[in-house]
């Protein structure tokens, strides 16, 4: 069974950008492969890691309901739906060096998530026995968890920022992880962003009230935001990049 590690906060903290860094660290300390997993219909994860990506679980779904009605239908004679879907869905995971890449996606128009968020629990189920980690980089918010998406969960990394009101919402993401039964090894904080690489009292009195545990804190760090707007992948940060070092302190505390 594949150890899996939920990366879960707000909207807006940096979730992805460490989710990233976290792929690319264990990468490098010989995890792999990984299965990296974009759950959020909003995906970028892939610009994190500086892959490309063709399609996505959304977009299968998409061509597939699309099929009887095109003129030129794209599923081979004698080929079922359902065997053609595994079969794109397969040609829909980006292979890398260390790890895999797999892209939730998203519908089209009006509408729900629920079919997608149903694809992809079928398919980490699916995958899960190929790959001894599993790195979710969730939506915001706390769909996946209630909706029991993840094929179990061994590590939960919450992750907010320096405010009050994100270290209140992973609060309530860590009190939904009890109420669900999920019991992951470890779970724990990561402050990101934080000014210094220091926190302020009203921080630390918010973690202690949520009663939650801090795996550490992340600097704010502008080259971050510089490569963001030029397009360059996080990954590439040079190596004394105060985040990356920090980052590279949190996993090396974690038991995986």
């Amino acid at each position: 069974m594949a150890h899996v590690i939920a990366v879960a906060g707000k909207g807006g903290v940096g979730k992805t950008t460490l989710t990233g860094l976290i792929i690319q660290y264990l990468g490098e300390k010989g995890k792999g492969p990984i299965l990296a997993v974009d759950a959020d219909a909003n995906s970028n994860l892939n610009e994190v890691l500086g892959v490309e990506v063709e399609a996505t679980l959304g977009d299968v779904r998409e061509e597939v309901a699309r099929s009887e009605m095109a003129k030129d239908n794209p599923i081979p004679a004698g080929m079922t739906k359902a065997d053609y879907m595994e079969f794109k869905f397969d040609d829909a995971l980006v292979e890398d060096k260390d790890f895999d890449l797999l892209v939730m996606g998203r519908t089209q128009g009006k509408g729900c998530y629920c079919f997608v968020n149903g694809l992809l629990q079928a398919q980490l189920q699916r995958l899960e026995k190929n790959y001894p980690y599993i790195i979710v980089d969730n939506e915001a918010g706390m769909e996946h968890i209630s909706r029991g998406v993840l094929p179990g969960m061994q590590t939960a990394i919450l992750v907010s920022d320096c405010s009050r009101r994100g270290v209140q919402a992973v609060g309530r993401i860590a009190k939904l992880i009890e109420e669900c039964d999920m019991h992951p090894r470890q779970i724990g904080l990561i402050i990101n962003r934080a000014p210094g690489g220091v926190l302020n009292e009203g921080t630390k009195q918010e973690i202690e009230n949520q009663g939650l545990h801090l795996l550490g804190v992340v600097p704010q760090d502008e080259t971050v935001f510089d490569y963001d707007c030029e397009g360059t992948p996080t990954i590439k940060l040079p190596e004394d990049s105060p985040v990356k070092k920090a980052i590279r302190e949190i996993v090396d505390k974690l038991d995986i």
